[in-house]
């Protein structure tokens, strides 16, 4: 699936209201869960009739989809912007992690959306093709190719792989942060039908951790030591 609703009218009003009922969707199912959240639930909080949703989007989980691209496209172009000053694939790849996990902290209600609730959709699992975590990918793995072609990384993990890896360590991380006992995301675990994962941690903090873990993993070693890592 890699087209989605539209408005009807590509007018300044239309993209106002799709906007307004995006924003009451990220409410929605952030605060109730997608699989509970009622596409009515959400017209009321944008303060539109149940049908105007149906003129906007197909269904509530064109909707879900429609939200995760609107909110993954502002996470990407923060990120691309938090690493374009910056020099050095260790230092970017710090700066990433960094930017990452400080944006669940601070919109936490955004980042169980896109780590939580999405989860709950079949058709975003089975169908979406998400080119904007194609994206996400493409930012981490383009710092770990410009970092082994300058020598300060190690060649022997490819960077789509590296991408990847880095990824769950960050998706891990901010899904147990948003599960965990305390907090209002504490209630996520249950709708998700997953137990809680501890206590609130310092997810800003953990930043720091994940990206020493990220860059000393991947720093350039001896040749002989990257030959006898590749031949393991």
């Amino acid at each position: 699936m890699t087209a989605h609703s539209a408005p009807p009218a590509v007018t300044a009003a239309a993209s106002a209201k799709r906007a307004r009922i995006l924003d009451a969707a990220e409410r929605i199912f952030g605060r109730d869960g997608f699989f509970s959240a009622k596409v009515a639930d959400v017209a009321r909080e944008a303060g539109v009739a149940d049908g105007t949703i149906y003129l906007y989007f197909k269904s509530k989980d064109d909707l879900l989809i429609s939200l995760f691209e609107s909110r993954m496209e502002r996470v990407n172009a923060h990120l691309a912007a938090a690493i374009a000053p910056v020099v050095g694939a260790r230092a970017r790849l710090t700066t990433f992690v960094r930017a990452f996990l400080q944006l669940v902290h601070d919109q936490p209600q955004v980042a169980e959306v896109l780590t939580v609730e999405l989860r709950q959709s079949s058709k975003f699992m089975k169908e979406y093709d998400n080119p904007h975590f194609a994206a996400f990918l493409r930012q981490l793995a383009t710092i770990v190719a410009d970092g082994q072609k300058s020598g300060e990384l190690t060649a022997t993990v490819p960077p789509p792989i590296a991408a990847r890896m880095i990824f769950g360590m960050l998706d891990e991380l901010a899904t147990a942060w948003l599960l965990a006992a305390d907090g209002d995301a504490a209630r996520g675990a249950s709708r998700a039908g997953a137990p809680s994962r501890g206590k609130k941690f310092d997810i800003v903090r953990a930043a720091d951790w994940a990206a020493h873990l990220v860059t000393t993993g991947l720093v350039a070693r001896s040749a002989g030591q990257d030959a006898d890592h590749a031949r393991r």
